[in-house]
């Protein structure tokens, strides 16, 4: 049985979106995945289901999520493999001094077109580093990620694209975690 690796948008943080893990692994256990862990209050769930389409068995979770939890989150859904391929494209990884608590991988629901990339691209950022493979945009904040010094709304505004970050040690850890299950 595939594992799944469950990336909720927006989920505990900013005192929005509250959901105790405990409530979201009994929710996803009631949805018959089998071996369901969370990971960190982020919205992290790894999971084994017999289901193939990830685009279908997302849109079940973010229905039974807001059946549950009374608010809709969006759910961003990668395999093993995915994690495998995505740390084998990271643009930083054979860069000096990089601090994996720094770097921020934005996973979103679908590849960005010509036009979304060139949007994201003109954003002014320094010393940010944004650079776009596939489905994922890596993001170096060489100086944190609390204060950037490009506007999020404007980000936002340019990708359109649902999607949610986790850092690099949280991707890393996620990907040990599913590991695990297969």
């Amino acid at each position: 049985m595939p594992v799944v690796i469950s990336l909720l948008r927006a989920v505990n943080v900013g005192g929005a979106g509250k959901i105790p893990m405990a409530e979201l692994r009994d929710l996803f256990e009631s949805l018959k995945f089998q071996n369901v862990r969370t990971f960190i209050q982020t919205g992290n769930v790894i999971f084994r289901t017999p289901e193939k389409d990830l685009a279908k068995l997302a849109r079940k979770l973010e229905t039974a999520i807001e059946k549950r939890f009374a608010f809709r989150t969006f759910v961003i859904l990668r395999t093993p493999e995915d994690l495998r391929d995505l740390i084998g494209r990271n643009p930083f990884a054979n860069r000096e001094g990089i601090s994996p608590s720094k770097l921020l991988v934005v996973f979103l629901e679908s590849q960005p077109d010509a036009e979304c990339c060139g949007k994201l691209q003109a954003i002014p950022m320094d010393p940010e580093e944004l650079t776009i493979r596939g489905r994922e945009l890596f993001i170096y904040f060489p100086n944190g990620m609390a204060r950037p010094s490009f506007s999020q709304s404007a980000f936002d505004r340019a990708i359109q694209i649902p999607g949610t970050g986790r850092n690099w040690n949280t991707v890393n850890k996620l990907l040990a975690l599913a590991e695990q299950l297969e």
